[in-house]
């Protein structure tokens, strides 16, 4: 299989050269530029024609949201993951308005932003664990839960072929928690858990965590 070409934007130097050595000891990566700052990302960008660009959201002058209109005009093909320190609901948001394809804070281990990169070229869109309970709740505010009303053919919804224990875990992953605390909450194994979120997307015919806890959220659970 051809690699995956990336190119890396961080402005701290020494945090972007120590990822761009830790990517191109993965095989499955080519890292094809590193950058400081957008005009020589948004340069790099055109030049290289990366497949993913990792971006830092505080880049020397403009924010990492803001450059990422510029970023995509000039390699239309490429996807864009935000790799940031920040926690704030609303920078995940604009960046997911301005079509980034996940949002992952720097506290992420190396397995897990590598598998974040495969996930988000195979179209998955993918965000932090940790950020998933934010934007849960900066959907809610967004599109309040509506008086239930329950249609006549309410056992149609495939809600109702989860069973509770499923039903459970669902709403454990619209709070945001990942297997380990579910495990931990609910006095389970962390396999077993892992299990159970494989039944819950295929029976809800979802992609992601992330479209899970929309779901959750969007029938009140």
């Amino acid at each position: 299989m051809a690699r995956i070409r990336l190119l890396v934007v961080d402005d701290h130097t020494l945090f972007r050269r120590g990822l761009v050595a830790l990517l191109a000891q993965d095989g499955r990566f080519e890292v094809v530029g590193e950058a400081g700052d957008a005009g020589q990302a948004q340069r790099l960008a055109g030049e290289r024609r990366p497949d993913l660009i990792l971006l830092d959201n505080h880049l020397p002058g403009v924010a990492g949201v803001d450059a990422l209109q510029g970023l995509r005009e000039a390699a239309p093909q490429a996807r864009v993951l935000m790799l940031t320190v920040s926690e704030d609901e609303r920078d995940l948001a604009a960046a997911l308005r301005a079509g980034a394809s996940g949002y992952l804070l720097k506290t992420i281990d190396s397995d897990a932003l590598a598998a974040s990169i495969v996930r988000a070229m195979a179209g998955e869109s993918v965000v932090s664990p940790e950020m998933t309970g934010k934007l849960v709740d900066a959907f809610r505010q967004l599109h309040p839960p509506a008086a239930p009303q329950p249609p006549a053919d309410v056992r149609a919804d495939a809600i109702h072929a989860l069973s509770p224990r499923e039903r459970e875990i669902l709403r454990c992953i619209a709070r945001g928690a990942s297997n380990k605390e579910i495990a931990r909450e609910l006095g389970i194994a962390e396999t077993t858990v892992k299990i159970h979120v494989q039944h819950i997307l295929r029976k809800l015919d979802l992609g992601s965590r992330v479209q899970a806890a929309v779901y959750a959220t969007e029938r009140g659970l």
